[in-house]
């Protein structure tokens, strides 16, 4: 058994690869990077006030109380307190960077799509008999049996069985889209019909429709999105060239079919 173990930077970047996370981070350094250049061209900057806000903003997400709780966290991510003054730099300059950009785009895109943001608060039994979920089903609307108690019989895994079946607050996008329909456009508090999907049967109660706001959360959030999908596109058009020389080891066409 081994009573030590010494981990070269060679042995973390085979382990990167081996665990196919070179393109996410690979992406993750091209964002840095436009985020940086892009942030220089528009005049964006960040002080000290603000790095140290967002310290101490970061301090009290990881629960870094005291100043030796800091050390060991940085000890554990291998990072030095330059580094960890480059990491919040670099957060606050996204922010900056997506503010700038799109928070004058924000009130339209929400108007534009606004059925993406509404959302629901459901309850679901997924069965694997048609016919049992349209008995439940009529005997829930005789009010000969409530949901709980179906939630009770037929769902296995035990915290959700707990829960009644509860599925949480959810948006469109969060559903098949055989099912989604159906959901946004129930009255509620209403049982709908049983829907089959590849799934099973699904057996659903929705509780309530939820309409949107646009309040600062909200306004946060479609900021995030926008900026994400502008970052897709600038990564997308740009060629990016690693020195990993992953290609020199890659199988030819002509080794594969020799496996084959």
């Amino acid at each position: 058994m081994l009573e030590s173990l010494i981990v070269s930077p060679e042995d973390i970047i085979h382990n990167i690869k081996l665990g196919f996370q070179v393109p996410k981070v690979v992406e993750a350094i091209a964002t840095r990077k436009i985020v940086a250049e892009t942030a220089s061209e528009l005049g964006i900057t960040v002080n000290e006030a603000e790095i140290q806000q967002e310290g101490d903003k970061l301090r009290l997400e990881k629960k870094l109380v005291t100043a030796k709780d800091t050390w060991t966290w940085l000890k554990t991510h291998h990072l030095t307190l330059k580094e960890f003054e480059e990491l919040v730099y670099a957060t606050i300059l996204e922010k900056k960077l997506a503010n700038h950009l799109f928070a004058d785009r924000v009130e339209q895109f929400f108007y534009e799509n606004k059925l993406d943001y509404v959302e629901v608060a459901t309850y679901e039994v997924v069965l694997d008999d048609r016919d049992l979920a349209l008995e439940l089903f009529y005997a829930l609307q005789e009010g000969e049996i409530s949901f709980q108690e179906i939630a009770r019989q037929y769902i296995q895994e035990p915290l959700l069985r707990c829960a009644g079946g509860y599925q949480g607050i959810r948006s469109r996008r969060d559903f098949r889209p055989e099912i989604a329909a159906a959901v946004f456009n129930a009255n509620p508090p209403e049982i709908l019909k049983p829907m089959t999907t590849s799934k099973g049967v699904h057996l659903i109660w929705v509780e309530d429709i939820i309409q949107p706001q646009l309040d600062e959360e909200l306004r946060q959030k479609i900021t995030k999105e926008l900026f994400s999908d502008w970052l897709k596109q600038q990564i997308t058009s740009m060629e990016i060239v690693t020195q990993l020389d992953v290609h020199n080891n890659l199988p030819t066409q002509e080794d594969l079919l020799k496996q084959a």
